[in-house]
């Protein structure tokens, strides 16, 4: 393919499509800029279709999207120092590209480059607030004709509140700039002033969105938000994702807008986050309705029981559970589980189950029984006695296994770990509590698998040896990681290695790039939502 493009001159679409390669790698996307005017205008799109969501120190972008402005908005900003600041030309029509919009994103970079040192801005200013500069960035936007794929409301704080309260009238006065979205995702709103009116607004403007996100907390009006949101999925033409965060949320109105909907033929993927299930009926007629829906995800949920099963089981068609996790599986839900596995066990790739030691056993051999496609395992602990079951899962399913998170405070669990890891895994988290010459049996018998990403968070107890020496013998030497996070936890401190400097340009020298534990640990959440 790429070589007839070549061949027929098709050179610049080629490029096109290796630059949208690198979509979320913003350091190459950089160096694209830098080669030539064809690759500048290539790459310079990407770099602004979403540009608060790039890790930075300046936001700077701020500033070039402020070069847009009308002199009227400018003496509204403030008192200018540098008179010339406003009048230098850009090379691009930067605020047409931006493509996604997060408001709370948006919000904090806001805060970041009003507190930024003035020597560090080429805007002098003396009583800016976020809440003016939010509202003109929206203008700005607005003004040079961008047109959102995604509109993310998150309204985390009380900052993000009140900007979205005083630009909000001004978004319903220009529908178009939203009116094409792909992507809507609205977190922690139910406490916006006007979150009715937003509602009706997105529900009588937006019908092409094919990903909805909906993360509704409990308030004194459930029943009239979730008629609204119900009527956003109902609007919809090519809806072809949606996730449920709701906590207590009532669930019914949105479930029926499903089973009603005009996505009978187009939704593939269904999340359930944190949803409780109690006293919820009628999943079974809208599963049966969803023709094409072809991956369902359980995440923390409430209320897996017998009811939720029983409905479950009389869905005539598969159902295609390719997720569940649950926080803590009680005795009396082990035959719940069972009857669920039966019924999807083969269609499950990420699975995360805390068990007691009471019913530990027959949840692994459930597992065993029913389970053969496991990509995704996250295994937080596991009894002595049930040492051989844990190995058996981790063994059935190599061929699969890419994604493996284990807690192991078990000396005899490391060592024999190494020799059942495959030759590959994308991601290994391991939560540790060991000595040095049983690590360093993990770390030999381990040697023959290449893992992307290691993270180890090691549980430092008094007299405990530092492991770091070992993993520079087994893992940097031999290059058998590309990112590597270990964090040690101590009594009351914990240690990162990110912050320490020597052994960070170490590392990197031998091309493994050291991260944060946290920020390379996966979320479930995210991670799922970014897989499907």
């Amino acid at each position: 393919m790429a070589c007839s493009k070549i061949l027929s001159g098709d050179l610049p679409e080629l490029l096109n499509d290796i630059i949208q390669y690198f979509y979320d790698d913003f350091s190459t996307l950089h160096s694209c800029v830098l080669v030539n005017r064809l690759w500048c205008r290539l790459a310079i799109p990407l770099l602004w279709e979403d540009p608060f969501s790039i890790p930075t120190q300046n936001y700077n972008c701020i500033e070039i999207y402020l070069h847009n402005l009308n002199d009227y908005d400018k003496k509204d900003v403030n008192k200018y120092e540098n008179n010339n600041f406003f009048s230098s030309n850009t090379l691009f029509n930067y605020p047409s590209l931006i493509k996604c919009l997060n408001t709370h994103k948006i919000v904090n970079a806001i805060e970041e480059w009003v507190a930024a040192p003035i020597e560090k801005r080429s805007i002098y200013y003396y009583s800016t607030s976020p809440t003016l500069i939010y509202k003109l960035l929206l203008k700005v936007f607005v003004e040079n004709k961008a047109r959102l794929n995604a509109f993310e409301i998150i309204l985390n704080r009380v900052i993000d509140f009140q900007c979205f309260n005083e630009s909000f009238e001004f978004l319903l006065q220009n529908p178009n700039f939203i009116r094409n979205i792909k992507i809507l995702k609205l977190e922690k709103v139910s406490n916006l002033t006007k979150i009715y009116s937003l509602l009706k607004f997105l529900y009588s403007n937006c019908n092409s969105i094919s990903t909805i996100f909906f993360q509704f907390q409990k308030n004194f009006n459930d029943k009239l938000i979730e008629k609204y949101s119900s009527q956003i999925i109902y609007a919809q033409k090519n809806l072809k994702k949606v996730l449920f965060d709701f906590n207590e949320f009532p669930l019914y109105y949105s479930l029926l807008s499903l089973k009603n909907s005009n996505c009978l033929n187009t939704l593939k993927t269904i999340i359930f986050h944190n949803v409780n299930f109690s006293n919820i009926v009628g999943l079974n007629e809208v599963f049966e309705q969803l023709n094409v829906l072809d991956s369902i995800h359980i995440l923390y949920c409430l209320s897996l029981n017998s009811d939720f099963i029983q409905q479950i089981i009389k869905i005539t068609k598969p159902f295609k559970l390719k997720s569940l996790f649950i926080n803590e599986l009680e005795i009396f839900q082990i035959e719940t589980l069972q009857y669920l596995l039966q019924k999807s066990g083969n269609y499950l790739e990420n699975i995360g189950l805390i068990s007691s030691e009471f019913n530990q056993k027959q949840l692994f051999e459930i597992i065993l029984k029913y389970c053969t496609r496991i990509r995704f395992f996250d295994l937080p602990g596991f009894c002595d006695q049930n040492i051989h079951l844990a190995f058996k899962l981790i063994e059935n399913a190599e061929n699969n296994l890419n994604y493996l998170s284990l807690d192991i405070y078990n000396q005899l669990v490391l060592q024999g770990l190494g020799q059942l890891l495959p030759v590959k895994l994308e991601y290994l988290n391991l939560s540790i509590m060991t000595s040095t010459s049983n690590f360093k049996i993990f770390l030999k018998n381990s040697q023959s698998t290449f893992i992307k990403k290691l993270l180890i968070r090691n549980e430092m107890q008094v007299g405990s040896e530092d492991i770091l020496p070992y993993i520079k013998e087994y893992i940097m030497k031999e290059k058998r990681v590309k990112y590597l996070a270990i964090k040690e936890d101590f009594a009351e401190e914990s240690r990162d290695l990110l912050f320490l400097r020597d052994e960070v340009k170490m590392f990197e020298s031998y091309g493994i790039k050291v991260q944060n534990y946290c920020d390379l640990r996966i979320q479930i959440y995210n991670f799922i939502n970014k897989m499907y």
